[in-house]
């Protein structure tokens, strides 16, 4: 909006020329995400207590984590108000990835709450059925390939890192592929969200590293440069993820242990969501198994443990799955584990960068 408002008065005051730079709105927009999610927060902390909108916990869970249930729970409204309203100020609306990435994550918004609605107000235990929620963002995350695919300036093919000859095109395949990347990537945000700050902070690291992505992927002669997919508009995801930076960081303000709020289905599950569909649009889907390789050793562990017990008739990889839970249980304090992850997501964050460079 400010875009629009202010860059056209630079003709007449010519410091207001600095609204045309993409960097310049995306530092802003972090700001402005991180006041609105930092101001607000005590506020929407207030308002879900008294409407007992309370952490479910589960019995076959960690002992440590009863004393967390009531903990005020949904916070991802937070996250999700602070990241719109920043990026649509900052943003500049005629970038068509923007609005399939903001769609993506509004859909898969909308089906977290649901999920959220129906266990923490309803006390529905299970809330959505595991078909109906991935049955959802199975369509969700279709149409977002779809909107893709039909895109004249976007190319279907996928780069590898490391091999920059290798690049094969799956033509009217990249939908199913897109779709898949994108609910891979939010069930396994979801899966991280078990302890105070874990989700976040990883994400915060992601976002921050698809932020440049989207920068090089977005301008023309950087994309030629360092040989990545150039991708028309791409570069205003930048802001939306400067956004996303600063709203987390704000959210993770009351959320790091021990946790005043929680962010829910309805913060994890479109996180996860706007991660993948990043990465499909900046054309660094491969990547991403670096960039978020904190979510995927988190879906991983919950897969193999499930896989293996089915298989050996009731025995553990580990004693409890997601990974998070089997420190806790070998007797690592929270804290402990929790900014552990974040110094792993850190280092594959810096390797993912690498491969900018190493093709």
């Amino acid at each position: 909006m400010f875009y629009y408002l202010i860059y056209p008065l630079h003709t007449s005051l010519s410091v207001l020329n600095v609204f045309r730079y993409i960097t310049f709105r995306t530092i802003y927009a972090s700001l402005t995400a991180f006041l609105i999610s930092f101001m607000l927060g005590p506020w929407v902390i207030r308002k879900l207590s008294r409407w007992q909108v309370g952490q479910y916990i589960r019995d076959d869970g960690p002992r440590s984590h009863l004393k967390k249930a009531g903990t005020p729970t949904m916070g991802g409204v937070l996250i999700l108000f602070a990241v719109i309203v920043s990026t649509l100020l900052w943003v500049n609306f005629a970038s068509f990835p923007f609005w399939v990435v903001l769609m993506t994550t509004v859909g898969f918004a909308l089906i977290g709450f649901a999920d959220d609605y129906l266990m923490q107000v309803k006390r529905r235990s299970k809330g959505l059925s595991v078909a109906g929620k991935l049955g959802l963002q199975a369509l969700v995350a279709l149409a977002a390939g779809l909107l893709l695919y039909r895109w004249p300036d976007f190319n279907t093919r996928v780069t590898v890192p490391f091999f920059k000859q290798v690049s094969p095109d799956l033509g009217w395949g990249y939908i199913p592929f897109a779709a898949l990347v994108i609910v891979g990537c939010s069930n396994a945000v979801n899966l991280t969200d078990g302890l105070d700050g874990l989700a976040i902070g990883p994400a915060v690291i992601a976002f921050g590293t698809y932020m440049i992505f989207a920068y090089v992927a977005g301008h023309v002669k950087i994309a030629t440069y360092l040989q990545v997919s150039y991708v028309a508009g791409c570069g205003e995801l930048s802001v939306f993820c400067g956004a996303l930076v600063g709203a987390g960081l704000g959210f993770l303000w009351f959320n790091t242990y021990p946790a005043q709020i929680f962010m829910g289905d309805v913060g994890s599950l479109p996180l996860g969501a706007a991660l993948g569909t990043l990465a499909v649009v900046t054309k660094q889907e491969i990547p991403l198994i670096l960039v978020g390789g904190l979510f995927v050793i988190e879906a991983l562990s919950v897969i193999f443990q499930v896989g293996f017990y089915k298989m050996t008739r009731g025995r553990r990889i580990f004693k409890m799955a997601p990974l998070h839970h089997h420190f806790e249980l070998k007797g690592w304090p929270e804290p402990k584990v929790i900014v552990r992850f974040w110094i792993i997501a850190i280092a594959l964050a810096l390797i993912a960068m690498s491969t900018l460079k190493l093709r």
